[in-house]
């Protein structure tokens, strides 16, 4: 499958593009190129221009949206809600039918769901509050839902928040409720890209993609049900006494 990565130069990029390297022909794309290697094609594409999304998804057959930025209201905004937008166009565009796209849990968990609630799934009414990064991200996400509404297209996204690297880990230090190696979130990628889209309970789907925890503050099992991801246990030390 060719596969165009948005945004592949950011933290987790990386990671993705070498989990899909040995089973996809990717096309790595981010506003500049980074340090060090990529696997795959690179392109220096701005996700924010929808020129440059739609000629970089020619010839692709799914669109992986990594693509993030948090601070500055108009770049967010450009990059985050209208990068969306870009995405879909060109999935549009070329007739693209797969489409993943990332944002952080609080895109439909804000900080009122996070504070007094438990067993929060996916698919509970969005409620991003008022963080700048958490309200870019969650009017982008909404523009993917109303496309698919619209256009054969099926998009998956995937909901992260506190990623740890397991050689880095100190017992006993404070753990975010929502919580994952880089490793092990990367390997979730592939398995959208291969799900056959007609099993999947919609053409727009919301996953919560972290690894088993003890406080049940989240809920994961519906990634787990329905694309079959597998949590590994590389950053239990967190909780563990």
């Amino acid at each position: 499958m060719n596969v165009l990565i948005l945004g592949g130069g950011g933290m987790l990029g990386p990671y993705v593009a070498k989990a899909l390297a040995p089973y996809h022909n990717l096309r790595v794309t981010d506003i500049k190129r980074p340090e060090g290697d990529l696997p795959g094609e690179f392109v220096e594409v701005d996700a924010g221009s929808l020129s440059q999304v739609v000629d970089a998804a020619e010839g692709m057959d799914a669109i992986v949206n990594l693509s993030v930025l948090r601070h500055d209201r108009q770049l967010a905004f450009d990059v985050n809600t209208l990068g969306c937008y870009n995405t879909m166009q060109a999935a549009v565009t070329h007739n693209i039918r797969r489409v993943i796209n990332t944002g952080p849990h609080f895109t439909f968990a804000g900080r009122t769901y996070e504070r007094f609630d438990y067993e929060l799934g996916p698919d509970i009414p969005p409620q991003p509050g008022t963080n700048l990064y958490a309200i870019t991200k969650s009017l982008g996400q909404e523009i993917c839902k109303i496309y698919t509404e619209h256009h054969d297209i099926y998009v998956q996204m995937y909901l992260f928040y506190n990623f740890r690297d397991p050689a880095d880990l100190r017992k006993g230090e404070r753990y975010a409720p929502f919580l994952i190696s880089w490793e092990n979130a990367a390997e979730i990628f592939n398995l959208g890209l291969t799900v056959d889209l007609e099993t999947l309970p919609s053409r727009c789907e919301v996953f919560n993609v972290f690894t088993d925890m003890p406080h049940a503050r989240f809920r994961n099992d519906k990634v787990k049900r329905v694309l079959g991801f597998e949590p590994r246990e590389d950053v239990s030390e967190t909780w563990q006494i």
